[in-house]
């Protein structure tokens, strides 16, 4: 029973292979890195979520990717999510605010922490704020 197992695994491996392979022309070395039962399992959510649709259209998830990966400084993840932006049709403009935007982030988190403001008094003032913003968005319409 168990080599049965195993041999359905290698199977079902190879033909993540392949439809790597179709679907993005290689087999990249970090995805051969990985145990076969965490490629097969991964592929179908990288091929989900990076080729294919979801809730969020396809360049705002790498805007996503890239903000997330310059604030962990990641330079893999920095290309990838760059050069897929731009597949999608992210400009320049908008490649250059989401720079400023995962930096200014960043910024108001690291100030908000130093002062170990209270978490509880944030979250009741920033509900005074979304009521307020809420009243001026409908008096505009």
């Amino acid at each position: 029973m168990e080599k049965v197992t195993i041999m359905r695994g290698n199977a079902e491996y190879e033909d993540t292979l392949k439809d790597i392979e179709r679907s993005i022309g290689i087999v990249p070395g970090f995805m051969k890195a990985l145990p076969q039962d965490v490629l097969v399992k991964d592929w179908a959510l990288f091929k989900k979520y990076v080729l294919g649709e979801s809730m969020i259209p396809a360049k705002y998830r790498e805007f996503i990717g890239l903000a997330i990966s310059a604030n962990t400084r990641c330079p893999y993840c920095q290309l990838f999510h760059k050069g897929a932006a731009k597949l999608h049709g992210a400009t320049d403009e908008e490649l250059a605010e989401v720079a400023f935007l995962a930096s200014f982030t960043s910024r108001w988190s690291a100030m908000i922490h130093a002062q170990h403001y209270d978490y509880d008094t944030f979250e009741k003032e920033f509900h005074q704020i979304g009521e307020h913003l809420k009243k001026m968005m409908a008096s505009k319409y």
